[in-house]
């Protein structure tokens, strides 16, 4: 089988296309998957990403990078080989990268999750010779609960909350999850302010014809006694500093597939968790990789050597592999690492 695409210590390199997809280090031409910092790096010459990605990679990278970009399913050609973007229903403009050259394809993954969140666009599986996926929830513990439902709960928490004349502060990465929450809770309960992190990159993505409920960006001018009962929503790292002092009283929950661990909430230093994540859960991952029909996968970032394992027993030619993306980081974020 064609080795058309390698794994080196600048990341994921296609010799006859001279490209990497996602790179650690700074390259001449850089396909870049989605925006999140763990593979959208600053430095090299040339970027090509998807058109949704546009202003949030400008505002990321900085707007005077050299940035090409195509809609999904158009093909770009280096060398003779074949370049195409496909949803990947992780944020909002993530991609899925095909790679064909002489009859050989590949896919790079990126980061992805299965379930449609009314925002991100649909997980579309491509066929290919060779798969590359991400397992950041690759343990069969990771079952993800419908969308619907865990709104449903985070609207009765919400509602709980404002009965009692508290503020509802949920903490997100300001990328990608925050998005996810405004445009799928009900808004219709009270008004919604932003951090500013997640205000910019909400404006980033309006740009870019996303469109969104009204939130607030959260100012000094604002009167403290507008917060009660409303919602705030926050990357994690406003938590720890005099910033949140303004909302009290309030209550605290996070949003994350890794509030499905015993003990995190407690050691996040939140009231509540609500278990929800932008990566595919161990159902979502087998799916994704049946679909695809490939004869070999490589696995990258999360509990690689388990599901590379549990993979190479279905009868795949499965191998792990060590990169330095990040998946869903159970930490408190700093508002520009790789998102849930």
């Amino acid at each position: 089988m064609t080795e058309l695409l390698t794994f080196t210590d600048r990341g994921i390199y296609c010799a006859q296309g001279d490209f990497f997809i996602d790179p650690w280090k700074p390259v001449d031409y850089a396909v870049i998957t989605h925006a999140h910092s763990d593979h959208a790096r600053f430095g090299s010459r040339y970027y090509l990403a998807h058109d949704k990605s546009e202003e949030i990679l400008k505002l990321r990278l900085g707007a005077d990078i050299k940035l090409d970009t195509i809609a999904y399913g158009k093909t770009v050609r280096r060398n003779g080989v074949e370049i195409t973007l496909f949803p990947a229903g992780h944020i909002y403009g993530s991609a899925q990268v095909r790679v064909t050259y002489k009859g050989e394809t590949w896919v790079v993954s990126g980061d992805y999750k299965t379930e449609s969140d009314g925002f991100s666009g649909d997980f579309e599986p491509v066929k290919c010779h060779t798969f590359i996926t991400e397992s950041t929830f690759g343990l069969p513990v990771f079952q993800w609960r419908p969308q619907a439902e865990i709104m449903e709960d985070i609207n009765q928490w919400w509602r709980s909350n404002q009965a009692e004349g508290k503020t509802s502060i949920l903490t997100a990465y300001a990328l990608g999850k925050a998005q996810r929450l405004i445009a799928a809770v009900d808004s219709g309960i009270g008004d919604i302010y932003v951090h500013g992190a997640v205000a910019n990159v909400n404006e980033a993505l309006e740009r870019n014809g996303a469109i969104l409920p009204r939130t607030i960006r959260v100012t000094p001018e604002i009167d403290r006694k507008s917060y009660p009962g409303s919602l705030v929503i926050t990357p994690a790292s406003g938590l720890g500093t005099s910033w949140i002092k303004k909302f009290s009283p309030f209550e605290t929950a996070m949003v994350s597939g890794w509030m499905q661990i015993r003990g995190m909430k407690r050691r996040r230093a939140v009231q509540r968790g609500f278990i929800m994540s932008d990566h595919a859960d161990w159902e979502g991952l087998n799916a994704a990789v049946d679909a695809t029909g490939a004869e070999r996968v490589f696995v990258t970032h999360g509990y690689q050597s388990v599901f590379s394992r549990y993979l190479t027993e279905k009868g795949y030619d499965a191998r792990e592999v060590i990169t330095e993306y990040e998946g869903e980081l159970p930490t408190l974020d700093t508002s520009n690492s790789d998102a849930e």
